[in-house]
């Protein structure tokens, strides 16, 4: 097959699809590549690595999607990209579409067959390639949380640890899952005092028996989330629904009991973000204010470490890629029911449940 690799478009995204290293795994086994010149730049992949790997590098973009059966992305497909898709071509990317009705409306006019990283999920329900970005954005987040408590950043002027006599600062953590854990993980690490909050128990069983001591868990109610909003001068939204648009947790009256230069750093947001404020920002202009309340709501967070990134993200979803690859997308997903369940749209039909029902669309059995 014909594969191409794009240089993603997003604003400061600099992960890459593809590194030389996935393409020599593609090319041995008979796969022709081409890779937008520049793509890997930002990862710390020159044009010269891909092409000692054996990829052609190409300029224009609009070669390589007509050339090519498949194209590898790490984004969403930007209007310019959507635009030269064309049927019966596969996209192997991250979609989130339950949180984008005109993308998925644009993926179903162009009868492309859409893998989402992911939905793509094991039969215990763990997500293998969503796990390794969720583990960077849960660490992140605290990073990124801490940044923005400073004063000049627009904050309370908080230090998460604090110092001896004084108080540390408060985190909340909403959800126990792999974003949750990761950033609970770092939160303890710096010194915080933290809370988790979530409706399995045993996820929070086991956070409790890795921190014992350290941490507070409770179990998600309206009540214990609006309890603990109240003290916190940093929350993380964590949660999240496979596929589907991630609940709403914190309500805009919610912000009214929150402390002023407070900060949300909402993880969710490309499934449609977890407060009900959240609106997808960029790493140019990371946050806004919201009744005193800082929000920090980047859509690709962990495009801001790309050469961690790309290499966590292409370890995982090499070796489905290349079995789609070699056996087509509808024969891959009949051999693997991890591939089958990436797929969220083919030849104009939804196929994915999460996403027809955030949009009323009847589910296509392939």
């Amino acid at each position: 097959m014909k594969i191409g690799c794009l240089k993603e478009i997003k604003t400061h995204e600099y992960r890459v699809g593809l590194t030389p290293a996935d393409v020599r795994a593609y090319a041995a086994a008979g796969h022709t590549l081409a890779v937008q010149s520049g793509a890997g730049l930002g990862s710390g992949f020159p044009d010269d690595a891909y092409r000692e790997a054996g990829a052609a590098v190409v300029d224009e973009p609009a070669e390589i999607f007509a050339a090519s059966g498949m194209i590898v992305k790490v984004k969403e497909p930007q209007p310019a990209e959507v635009a030269q898709l064309r049927a019966g071509q596969i996209l192997y990317t991250y979609l989130h579409l339950a949180a984008d009705a005109s993308l998925t409306r644009a993926l179903l006019e162009r009868k492309v067959t859409g893998i989402a990283y992911e939905t793509m999920a094991l039969d215990s329900g763990a997500l293998p390639c969503l796990r390794p970005m969720s583990e960077i954005a849960g660490r992140l987040a605290v990073q990124e949380g801490a940044k923005y408590l400073e004063k000049p950043s627009g904050g309370r002027g908080v230090l998460l640890g604090g110092v001896p006599g004084v108080p540390r600062g408060r985190v909340l953590v909403l959800g126990a899952g792999i974003v949750g854990g990761n950033a609970v993980r770092v939160a303890v690490g710096m010194g915080a005092e933290v809370t988790v909050l979530d409706l399995d128990v045993s996820r929070l069983a086991a956070l409790d028996d890795l921190y014992p001591g350290r941490i507070q868990t409770l179990y998600s109610t309206p009540e214990s989330v609006v309890a603990a909003l109240r003290e916190a001068d940093l929350v993380i939204g964590a949660v999240l629904v496979p596929g589907a648009r991630a609940p709403q947790l914190v309500k805009r009256e919610h912000l009214g009991i929150m402390k002023p230069g407070a900060v949300l750093v909402d993880v969710a947001v490309d499934q449609g973000g977890c407060f009900e404020t959240t609106r997808p920002t960029t790493h140019e202009n990371p946050t806004f204010v919201v009744d005193g309340v800082v929000h920090y709501c980047v859509a690709n967070m962990p495009g801001a470490v790309p050469v961690t990134s790309t290499l966590a993200l292409t370890g995982a979803t090499r070796r489905y890629g290349l079995a789609i690859a070699s056996h087509g997308a509808l024969e891959a997903a009949r051999r693997d029911p991890v591939i089958a369940r990436g797929i969220n749209v083919h030849d104009g039909k939804c196929t994915c449940p999460a996403v027809a029902n955030a949009f009323g669309l009847d589910v296509a059995v392939i």
